[in-house]
């Protein structure tokens, strides 16, 4: 039976370790999406540092798509803001 007690601390210890580095995962994730809609300038860097902690500590996939989410969020925000600087300051769409 102590066996057994030894095996689930062990299960443990390392599914804290694991969530600890998910969640690192996640947030540069998330920040990744979410910067595509708001604040890329912002989020946007924040997804790369979150996604590159994340894959350090683990490699996991989730972690490159929030640091590739952050590089696009970062593009689109100087794509943006250079079509702005064309058009006289002003970011318009017309659509038809």
């Amino acid at each position: 039976m102590s066996s057994h007690s030894r095996i689930g601390a062990h299960k443990t210890s390392q599914t804290s370790q694991t969530s600890q580095t998910s969640g690192l995962a996640i947030a540069g994730l998330v920040c990744g999406i979410v910067g595509i809609f708001f604040l890329p300038i912002v989020l946007g860097p924040l997804a790369i540092v979150f996604g590159a902690m994340a894959l350090r500590q683990n490699g996991s996939v989730m972690a490159k798509w929030g640091i590739g989410l952050g590089v696009v969020d970062i593009v689109l925000m100087v794509v943006m803001l250079v079509i702005a600087a064309n058009n006289g300051g002003s970011l318009t769409w017309h659509i038809g």
